[in-house]
């Protein structure tokens, strides 16, 4: 099959880490993948290399002083529609500017919808809506955003778990990454790590209250947040985080984007990754953490329940997060084993399989817009 895979930056968000990764799985599988994205900026390759089987399209996006998050999606959306021209089978969108895009260019689109937004304004609503109701053909990552889309939306999603490259963050918590280790160690101390910046969706302030109250008893920790280029404005979110900070005595450890090679040390570094987020599709940061055999307070939310099971420590707000954080760091309760395995479990290679079951599924229909696809288990 020939097939276009869409996403709206070349930055280490979860949608964009999965579209290169599929990509390449079903490129490994004998198909014509070829990714599009936009290059903010002076980008003109994604935040890591890749597999040479897989071409890339990056579209120039030239960035404009003073734009608003709404006519910088617009645009988004324009700028795309104006340059893709793919020669497919299978056109995937993995987010709503993509899918936007993609039927502005007069083309039908797949889409995955890793979660639900919740925007408040008119425009992003409208590109959120769109996103959801114009594809011929929707995905979700865990059943439990499908059951959301279903409710609100009426539709019936198929859902293809993520894959993780849990070899990868295994071999950084081996012998192999030790002096990776020893150097982040010695740069930070002990630390919590949150990955995905500090933004309203990841529960960052409330992660700032936790730490306070989990200093109180363990003065040697660090709070360090890694990663945050998002393409939506939330500068008075980070005001009201910095204003928080100050107020708590908290000095936090902002790293920013990383160089990809950079993250998984980073992750087996740490003492306890902390995955706070309000929402959710699936959790492939916290499921990295497990590969590496680092424990994982998470935000007790039904899909992170359906993935992780009893591998990672529940809380629910602030003073649970704290406490789950205390005992994790402090006690040792958490069996690694578990969240390994479970980690490995979860393969690219697997979920280019049901991708491409859902692709010939969907050819053999003829496109057929709102056919209903079962749902795929896990195995």
């Amino acid at each position: 099959m020939k097939i276009a895979q869409i996403t709206y930056s070349t930055k280490p968000r979860g949608g964009v880490v999965h579209t290169l990764a599929l990509a390449e799985a079903l490129a490994a599988r004998g198909h014509d993948v070829e990714v599009w994205t936009l290059g903010r900026g002076d980008d003109t390759a994604f935040f890591r290399a890749v597999d040479p089987a897989v071409r890339v399209r990056v579209v120039p996006f030239e960035p404009r002083e003073g734009e608003d998050v709404g006519d910088r999606i617009e645009r988004s959306i324009a700028v795309m529609a104006r340059s893709f021209s793919a020669d497919a089978d299978i056109v995937h969108a993995q987010d709503c500017i993509s899918a936007n895009a993609v039927e502005a260019a007069g083309a039908a689109c797949v889409r995955t919808i890793h979660h639900l937004d919740a925007f408040t304004t008119p425009r992003l609503i409208e590109c959120h809506e769109l996103a959801i109701h114009r594809p011929v053909a929707r995905i979700c990552v865990s059943r439990a955003v499908a059951a959301e889309v279903a409710t609100e939306y009426g539709y019936t999603p198929t859902v293809i778990p993520n894959g993780v490259d849990a070899e990868r963050f295994e071999a950084a918590a081996g012998p192999a990454g030790d002096s990776e280790r020893s150097r982040w160690r010695a740069e930070l101390g002990d630390y919590v790590l949150a990955l995905g910046g500090i933004e309203p969706r990841k529960g960052s302030i409330d992660l700032l209250e936790a730490f306070a109250m989990l200093r109180a008893r363990r003065r040697e920790l660090r709070l360090v947040f890694g990663g945050g280029e998002t393409l939506f404005d939330y500068r008075s979110y980070r005001e009201a985080f910095d204003r928080r900070a100050e107020q708590l005595g908290v000095v936090p450890t902002i790293l920013g984007t990383l160089p990809d090679g950079d993250v998984p040390s980073l992750v087996a570094a740490a003492r306890a990754l902390a995955f706070v987020s309000t929402k959710e599709g699936f959790g492939l940061a916290a499921m990295e953490a497990l590969a590496a055999g680092v424990p994982v307070v998470a935000r007790d939310l039904p899909v992170v329940r359906e993935v992780f099971g009893e591998a990672v420590t529940y809380a629910t707000d602030a003073r649970g997060i704290a406490d789950a954080l205390g005992r994790v760091i402090g006690d040792g309760v958490v069996d690694p084993i578990a969240g390994v395995r479970l980690a490995r479990s979860y393969t690219w290679q697997m979920a280019a399989r049901a991708h491409e079951d859902f692709y010939r599924a969907l050819l053999g229909r003829g496109g057929e817009r709102d056919a209903a696809v079962p749902l795929l288990d896990h195995r």
